[in-house]
């Protein structure tokens, strides 16, 4: 057999041309393979591009307006508050205590001038903003977006969802239109229009971090928050936070913050909260709400253990108020509450916005978890009142000679002058003096803790507190409701701890 002449150009061209022709097909038809099969499983698009909220902004920015309120007769040249106890709640909320503070007013105890955002709901002159924007005012001036400034009266002020409704003498006046915050999820887009440091009608975007938040550092548990992660500062307070649509979702109302500026956590009252105040507001001056009469707390992975439970879902009701329509309905100690008018209770926090939502009166339905068995009780609430001053609780200083439980927990009494000066019932408190048991001390239990209750039986002396430990089975988990620095808690505390070498 006679091999190709490699030499001659023509028959080597051509063989070239063949083999490029070859390794070229070859590479088509691996680039087709390896697009065709990635192309069936790719994730669709999600996102399509950003938004941009400039007609947003146009349309909705001439209903903004900004809100001085004049505390205590102070004036525009009040000077700065220097003492961090004289910082006013307006500060508070926004910075957090501890940090330096612009100048500001001192609602309720000193004076000078509070500013904060507002919007107009109708043509009439009705206007949202904060409670705590003019809390303590004696004259209040809301300045329109074409400079106009207005003399404007509060009509009422609600310090639980942190709302209130002024009126200014002007109609023919733009408004914002009302969204559904309960539609709100997050992800969302939402933006801010507000006069932070003054500001006027600075433009802020970001998106909905969570929805139903309850937030632990302010008084106010029955607002489910809107937390966003748009930027909100001093004087964005009592601005709207609207959705894409420039309907208006929440009023954004606080910070969390170290640093005493925007972290990027930022909290919105709902605006279906928001309005169901300013109803009332109109038609009473006043808000109403419902009431349980139950003190609540959330539970932990031993409670749920030592109380039978299959998770830690569900609000601990560690006290029912006598007369209250918990009491009446038989609610106890203990019990766990799962569900609310058959809206589920994931935790503490959850429920009482769901209470505070209904009017008295109301009935409703509660399912609860009972020494392990559930079962539905109904109940009619009563009406929220001014919460009480907290009780305070203090330490002994003569400790009781030793304990007789198994818990090694040394009980003092307290005397009728003590009890009375706490707020104690003659039937419930026993003082911590001292604590030997390991398992006690891991519970975190203290001296000068005041003990109420063992599980649901009350008890006012150390030697019915050592009864009733006595009468726990080896093994049992001891739930003690605990009273320390005006609140109190259940605790689980088991014995096997005691086994443990410290």
């Amino acid at each position: 057999m006679r091999l190709p002449n490699f030499r001659n150009p023509t028959l080597r061209s051509a063989l070239l041309v063949a083999a490029t022709a070859t390794a070229t097909s070859a590479v088509l038809l691996t680039n087709v393979d390896a697009q065709t099969a990635p192309a069936a499983a790719q994730a669709p698009q999600m996102v399509a591009g950003l938004p941009d909220f400039t007609h947003l902004v146009d349309q909705v920015g001439p209903a903004v307006v900004n809100v001085e309120a004049n505390i205590g007769g102070g004036g525009r040249d009040q000077p700065a508050l220097e003492d961090d106890e004289d910082m006013p709640e307006f500060f508070r909320r926004f910075f957090g205590p501890g940090m330096p503070m612009p100048q500001g007013p001192s609602p309720g105890r000193g004076q000078g001038v509070s500013f904060g955002t507002g919007f107009l709901i109708s043509g009439d002159g009705y206007v949202l903003t904060n409670h705590h924007v003019v809390d303590g005012a004696n004259e209040v001036t809301v300045r329109l977006s074409d400079r106009r400034e207005f003399k404007a009266k509060v009509v009422g002020s609600d310090e639980q969802s942190d709302v209130a409704l002024l009126k200014i003498a002007a109609t023919g006046l733009p408004s914002l239109r009302m969204g559904d915050s309960r539609q709100l999820r997050p992800g969302q887009w939402v933006v801010a229009i507000g006069s932070p440091f003054g500001l006027d009608h600075s433009v802020t975007a970001g998106i909905v971090s969570a929805v139903g938040r309850a937030n632990p550092y302010a008084n106010q548990q029955y607002v489910p928050f809107i937390q966003t992660d748009v930027a909100i500062n001093r004087g964005n307070s009592g601005g709207p936070l609207l959705d894409t649509r420039g309907q208006v979702v929440g009023i954004n109302s606080q910070i969390f913050s170290n640093s005493g500026g925007y972290m990027g956590v930022s909290f919105a009252i709902p605006i279906d909260v928001a309005m169901n105040a300013v109803d009332q507001l109109k038609a009473h001056g006043r808000v109403s709400r419902g009431l349980l009469g139950i003190g609540l707390e959330g539970i932990d992975a031993d409670q749920a253990k030592a109380l039978g439970l299959p998770d830690t879902r569900g609000a601990l009701v560690r006290e029912v108020q006598p007369g209250s329509g918990a009491s009446k309905a038989g609610v106890q100690r203990l019990d766990v509450i799962r569900a609310f008018n058959g809206t589920p209770i994931d935790d503490a926090s959850s429920l009482p916005p769901l209470v505070g939502a209904l009017p008295p009166g109301a009935r409703t339905t509660l399912s609860i978890m009972r020494d392990g068995k559930a079962r539905d009780v109904t109940v009619v609430l009563g009406e929220l009142e001014t919460a009480a001053e907290p009780r305070s609780i203090p330490a002994s200083d003569t400790p009781a000679p030793s304990y007789r439980n198994s818990l090694g927990i040394v009980g003092e009494d307290i005397d009728s002058g003590d009890r009375q000066r706490m707020g104690l019932p003659n039937d419930e408190g026993v003082a911590i003096a001292r604590i030997e048991g390991l398992a006690a001390k891991r519970a975190g239990l203290q001296p000068g803790d005041i003990v109420l209750a063992v599980g649901r039986t009350s008890v006012n002396s150390a030697s019915q507190l050592d009864r009733a430990l006595a009468a726990l089975k080896p093994g049992d988990t001891a739930m003690l409701l605990v009273q320390r620095g005006g609140s109190s808690r259940y605790v689980a505390v088991s014995p096997r701890s005691e086994s443990q070498t410290q």
